[in-house]
């Protein structure tokens, strides 16, 4: 059994962006996030602030707005509208969840396709679906990224994707469905989720459920992606993942944390480099 180590590729990958974020800045381009959080979400909180030294270690100016819970949609959107327009804005994420008041979807759409670095716009999943260029939601990217890494090459594997949220598990699909394998997604309404996880050469969990997936839910020399993150009474993170039992059947897997996680924070460093340099 051999752990995916996405801490240590994410320290990589920071490695090149920041090489990349030198020679841009040479250029006269310093590429910026705005970031924008509604509320006082602890989670939503924690993760901005890592978003946000993650910037400033690797070149990347970081720019802020933190927003009552109040805030009002139309307010929103004026906000999303200027940076749209700011030319020093290369990408704007909208940290979820929003406030239940205020619509999702409409505020997402609102982001030029250009600037979505997050990758939710309706523009960039068609592209994705399409297997055209455009930006990748971060997480199913950092799974991309991980397996490459380590040569597992999902063409001709019979996948099994457990979660259907926009975030990780259509994206997910697609991305290897692009990549040649035979996906199947399960979710709350599958009738028998073991038949499915059983047969799969690769799983991808990602549906906030601690231990869902069990050791007898795995066949031997499975490769495991746990997308999980759960605070358990203690305290402690875990993930979706029965980890000791289901490891030791594992060719591969993934830790929680220290797996999944630092990858799809290097991966929104990536989309927003990328679109730095479109600039």
């Amino acid at each position: 059994m051999t752990l995916l180590d996405g801490k240590a590729l994410s320290d990589t990958f920071k490695q090149t962006l920041t090489s990349e974020c030198k020679t841009l800045k040479e250029k006269g381009v310093v590429p910026g996030l705005a970031v924008v959080l509604v509320g006082s979400d602890p989670a939503s909180a924690t993760y901005v602030g890592m978003k946000e030294r993650s910037c400033e270690a690797v070149g990347i100016r970081s720019i802020m707005h933190r927003l009552p819970e109040s805030t009002a949609q139309e307010a929103l959107l004026s906000l999303i509208d200027t940076l749209n327009k700011d030319p020093q804005v290369d990408g704007i994420l909208v940290q979820l969840p929003l406030p239940a008041h205020l619509d999702s979807d409409a505020i997402l759409e609102a982001i030029t396709p250009c600037k979505d670095v997050d990758g939710f716009h309706a523009i960039n999943v068609g592209k994705l679906s399409q297997n055209l260029e455009g930006f990748v939601p971060c997480t199913p990217l950092g799974v991309m990224k991980l397996l490459e890494a380590y040569a597992i090459n999902p063409k001709g594997m019979d996948v099994c994707v457990i979660g259907r949220s926009n975030i990780v598990g259509k994206p997910m699909m697609n991305l290897l469905i692009n990549a040649g394998a035979t996906v199947t997604v399960c979710h709350s309404q599958t009738k028998d989720l073991k038949a499915h996880t059983l047969r799969a050469d690769l799983l991808v969990v990602g549906v906030g459920k601690p231990a869902l997936l069990k050791a007898d839910m795995v066949k031997e020399g499975a490769i495991v992606i746990d997308v999980g993150i759960n605070r358990t009474d203690k305290g402690t993170l875990v993930g979706d993942v029965d980890f000791d039992a289901v490891a030791p059947k594992c060719t591969f897997i993934t830790p929680v944390p220290g797996g999944v996680g630092p990858m799809t924070i290097a991966m929104l460093l990536s989309n927003t480099v990328h679109a730095a340099k479109n600039r």
